[in-house]
């Protein structure tokens, strides 16, 4: 039935907007499908339903792949935001119907097992889970109720969040065994000033230039070294000699037996955190800050 405006009702199937936005990601229907663990004849035909309840040609196929129509271009940020939505609605209506459910969030070389394990022992009842995260996914996964808490590494962009420092991590520069600079007690970024650092794709303009040491003394940003998705990818590129790594002291946790680190002076330390929701006074999450606070002090020192 239509509305008062004239505009028909409009059901739009969410499955097909995330078939939709993974080929305005991939521009390539063979890509997207890939990605989607289905094949593109199918692909195809949930693209042509989805157009058939916009109302618009969203894609067009090109003899280099897909683009988006200028309709596509339109719709896609509205996409985004609608899959966004519903799973941001989701994650709270389970989150509202498990009260006793706490997802703690890690990245990359932060341990959060002592206070997690305070937590359980404080709180029997509650159903404590962990979750790895990305590099760039804290900030997106506390929104996304996807995790209630996360100890990462700053900078973290704090807009919606509160964000507590928990303790200091001394900088290190990452080296294969061979590097010119290894084995010496320490080193500067004049040291490095040549030296290509790994890129890392959609990350955080602040904690692109804090790990990367930008702008560097002269106003000058650092060589760009292979794109890397991930702490393994980095640490391959540094071990063949492509690149050397900005990264925190590995102090218990091992490092791979062909590289070797240095410490770098002259540079703020990196700040391992607790970030929350902003205004979340839940039960497990008013007690995981206690926690965190009072067990993860950092590396003992050495």
């Amino acid at each position: 039935m239509p509305f008062s405006d004239g505009t028909p009702d409009l059901d739009l199937d969410l499955r097909l907007v995330r078939y939709f936005t993974a080929v305005a990601e991939h521009r390539h229907f063979g890509r997207a499908a890939d990605a989607l663990h289905t094949t593109q004849p199918s692909l195809s035909r949930q693209i042509r339903r989805l157009e058939q309840q916009v109302g618009a040609r969203l894609l067009d196929r090109t003899p280099r792949g897909t683009r988006l129509t200028e309709a596509g271009e339109v719709f896609l940020p509205h996409a985004e935001a609608l899959l966004h939505s519903a799973a941001q609605a989701a994650a709270q209506a389970r989150a509202a119907a498990r009260p006793t459910l706490i997802t703690v969030g890690y990245t990359a070389g932060v341990i959060v097992t002592p206070a997690v394990r305070e937590l359980r022992h404080r709180h029997p009842d509650a159903e404590v889970e962990t979750r790895h995260l990305g590099f760039g996914e804290s900030r997106e996964a506390l929104l996304d109720h996807r995790v209630d808490a996360v100890v990462t590494r700053l900078p973290l962009p704090s807009a919606g969040l509160e964000v507590t420092v928990l303790y200091d991590e001394q900088r290190v520069v990452v080296l294969p065994l061979d590097h010119r600079l290894a084995g010496k007690e320490s080193v500067t970024v004049d040291d490095i000033a040549d030296e290509p650092l790994p890129r890392i794709p959609g990350a955080d303009p602040a904690w692109e230039a804090f790990w990367r040491l930008e702008p560097r003394p002269d106003g000058g940003r650092a060589p760009d070294g292979p794109v890397v998705g991930a702490l393994e990818d980095k640490f391959e590129v540094v071990a063949d000699g492509r690149a050397v790594a900005i990264t925190a002291h590995p102090r218990g946790r091992a490092m791979r037996p062909d590289l070797t680190v240095v410490p770098l002076t002259g540079v703020a330390p990196a700040q391992v955190a607790l970030a929350t929701r902003a205004g979340d006074r839940g039960r497990l999450v008013t007690a995981f800050r206690k926690a965190a606070r009072s067990h993860l002090t950092g590396p003992e020192p050495t």
